[in-house]
């Protein structure tokens, strides 16, 4: 019953800026980690950035001093502001987060993806 609900993305040009947001509902107990991953036409998925319930991050060095990751945890969400936008960072951004339902563990869960799209 858990899902996650991306909403953000869009057609921008290089230079321009985006933030990203995911929401978590359901029956949650508790979110671990909660992160954002992108994927590239013919390419592998990616860490693009993590946040833990304590706030520690991690970035993908491509997007280290553009990209800032934070979150809401009374709100169960999480966004991406993305600065300084660049060709490549073109792909389908995806929401995860490890999430432990009531009654249950910890599980992984993904959002549906959401196209970012930044032309020269």
């Amino acid at each position: 019953q858990v899902q996650l609900v991306e909403s953000g993305g869009g057609l921008v040009q290089a230079g321009e800026s985006l933030r990203l947001s995911c929401v978590a509902s359901g029956n949650i107990f508790s979110i671990n980690v909660m992160g954002w991953y992108r994927q590239a036409p013919g390419k592998q998925r990616e860490l693009v950035a993590a946040i833990t319930s304590d706030g520690r991050t991690n970035y993908a060095d491509s997007v280290k001093g553009r990209f800032t990751i934070s979150r809401d945890n009374a709100k169960n969400t999480v966004s991406l502001q993305m600065n300084s936008l660049k060709p490549e960072d073109t792909a389908v951004y995806s929401c995860y987060a490890s999430i432990r339902r009531i009654g249950s563990s910890f599980s992984d869960y993904w959002g549906q993806g959401t196209q970012v799209t930044v032309s020269s």
